[in-house]
């Protein structure tokens, strides 16, 4: 590779605006966005391949969002720290700005009775959308009997208890489980798979918010907000994203605690309207912070419980990768992985079973879940297009 040829192809200015346009048009989650990117640093020969899989493999074991931990990755290989803060930003601003437009009209507009039935279609198709990712790590993941009983037990654990401190009981207990079981046998890393999303509830918070809601104002540019509020959701966002491990869908049960029954910032109906949201823009998932952050402090809030969300997995995705050559071989290491894969399976069933709870009792959810599900499993439909179609659906079924 020459340098000359590898500074003009990768100049910050060059960097931003490139991942800029790969994020404005990555429908579809993770492997997608991944593909453009590898397409575009393969045709300006700007890294060797095996950089670009070891971004992917990276990603694919730390907490944090994997798609935005793979931008993270190239960017620092292409140019260092201010490589990786470029792309980032790149990569997340589109979708941010969608977000958060979309989150506003939402708050606006969110109790006409048309827009209310056109979000009912939605929550059964999140349904599916969760069930598919459950089937499809299910695969990757679950290869004999003690990975079966691992993610059983996660299931009932969080079906049972529930809870943020449960997560990440699950999450280390699976890890030392693993660890005992397997690491005398050879453990490989499978292929990170497409994450999606996933979601919570139970019962709807009692009483009125504890705060008071944007949603009651009209204008985006609420700034006049408590200093500590703002601080408070990017720490809530910043613990719950190091405790990701595998899939965006591990985001529900540990959400749900701590934003939906503990704090009260959102209800079971908004966080899974704010999840269908951001499953029709284009980026990362986990961007529902976003959304999530507006309810609460407006634009403040969303940029907080945004940069939140992913400036503590980015920082350990730069940690990760001058510790690769010890990840890649550490046989301890991929063993705790396997124990921890299959609980996160197990927890995504069970957002899976949480979301269900809350669809609309009628005939209509069915016909929505079956036909959403015949769509992701059997026709390989994009999810980008499930979620419109759903809600044109609820439109006319409800």
């Amino acid at each position: 590779m020459k340098s000359n040829q590898r500074s003009s192809s990768s100049s910050l200015r060059v960097l931003f605006w490139t991942f800029l346009k790969i994020s404005s048009t990555a429908w579809g989650g993770f492997m997608p966005l991944i593909a453009v990117i590898q397409n575009y640093v393969k045709r300006n020969n700007l890294l060797e391949e095996q950089e670009i899989l070891d971004a992917i493999f990276l990603a694919s074991v730390l907490p944090g969002p994997m798609a935005f931990n793979v931008v993270i990755g190239v960017g620092y290989r292409l140019r260092g720290i201010k490589g990786a803060l470029v792309c980032g930003l790149g990569a997340l601003l589109p979708t941010f700005v969608l977000v958060l437009a979309l989150s506003v009209a939402y708050f606006q507009w969110g109790q006409i009775p048309m827009v209310d039935r056109l979000f009912m279609g939605f929550t059964p198709a999140m349904v599916a959308i969760v069930i598919s990712a459950a089937w499809s790590m299910s695969r990757q993941t679950i290869k004999g009997v003690p990975e079966i009983v691992i993610s059983l037990v996660a299931c009932i654990v969080l079906l049972g208890i529930g809870g943020f401190y449960s997560t990440i009981g699950i999450v280390l207990s699976s890890g030392l489980t693993g660890w005992l079981l397997f690491h005398n046998s050879e453990t490989t890393p499978p292929e990170p798979s497409k994450p999606k999303l996933v979601m919570p509830s139970q019962a709807e918070p009692q009483g009125s918010s504890k705060l008071l809601s944007v949603s009651s104002l009209p204008a985006i540019w609420l700034l006049t907000v408590q200093p500590a509020l703002v601080l408070n959701l990017f720490a809530t966002f910043a613990v719950m994203s190091l405790t990701l491990f595998g899939s965006g869908y591990v985001f529900i049960p540990i959400i749900q605690d701590l934003v939906v029954n503990g704090q009260a910032w959102v209800t079971n109906k908004e966080f899974i309207d704010g999840l269908a949201i951001s499953q029709i823009t284009p980026g990362p998932i986990l961007i529902t912070s976003a959304f999530i952050g507006y309810k609460v402090a407006g634009l403040l809030g969303a940029i907080s419980a945004t940069v939140g969300m992913f400036l503590p997995p980015a920082f350990l995705m730069l940690m990760g990768i001058r510790f690769l050559d010890y990840l890649k071989n550490s046989i301890v290491f991929q063993a705790v992985m396997r124990g921890i894969r299959p609980a996160i399976v197990g927890m995504i069933i069970a957002a899976a079973l949480v979301v269900g709870s809350t669809m609309p009792q009628h005939w209509g959810s069915v016909v929505i879940l079956s036909a959403a599900l015949l769509a992701l499993l059997h026709f390989r439909v994009e999810v980008a297009l499930i979620i419109p179609v759903a809600g044109v659906a609820g439109l006319i079924l409800y």
